[in-house]
């Protein structure tokens, strides 16, 4: 019983979300609403990164899914305790994608990544995932992010809505 109340609230909240999206025009796919308002959510505080720039812990320019580091394409690395969420994100491994919401934005990113990083952290962006939500990349970090693991490995990095 309780996993159809469950299930008559998350049909519900899909069928609120679309019809609220409906009239927007978005390149996001319908099934992104249906992820992200039944998915599970991970919340903390996001960073960037950039393995070119001096002074940085990172490591070379490859990232975990043998990919070479783009600080131009909507990219992300995930906390190494996250890694199963996101399909292993491993070398050779096809990608997978998430949404990322902060600041009233919504980005979603290829994560093609993994690190050790900081406390608190979930998810290190690169330059230009992270000049979405800080355009001056003046703070460095931004708390509360949400990320939402996609299914499917069909989706189109960048902004939503």
């Amino acid at each position: 019983m309780l996993f159809r109340s469950s299930a008559a609230v998350c049909g519900a909240l899909v069928v609120l979300v679309v019809s609220v999206t409906g009239s927007e025009a978005s390149g996001v796919h319908s099934s992104a609403v249906v992820d992200a308002a039944c998915g599970k959510v991970i919340v903390g505080a996001a960073s960037t990164y950039n393995p070119f720039k001096p002074g940085k812990e990172e490591g070379g320019p490859r990232t975990a899914s043998g990919e070479r580091y783009d600080p131009s394409v909507w990219t992300a690395a995930i906390k190494t305790s996250l890694r199963r969420k996101f399909g292993g994100v491993q070398f050779g491994a096809r990608p997978k994608f998430a949404l990322v919401e902060a600041v009233g934005k919504k980005v979603i990113v290829k994560i093609n990544d993994v690190g050790p990083l900081k406390p608190g952290r979930i998810i290190d962006l690169n330059e230009r995932t992270m000049r979405h939500f800080d355009p001056s990349m003046e703070l460095g970090v931004i708390p509360d992010v949400a990320v939402t693991p996609l299914s499917g490995d069909d989706w189109t990095a960048g902004p939503v809505g």
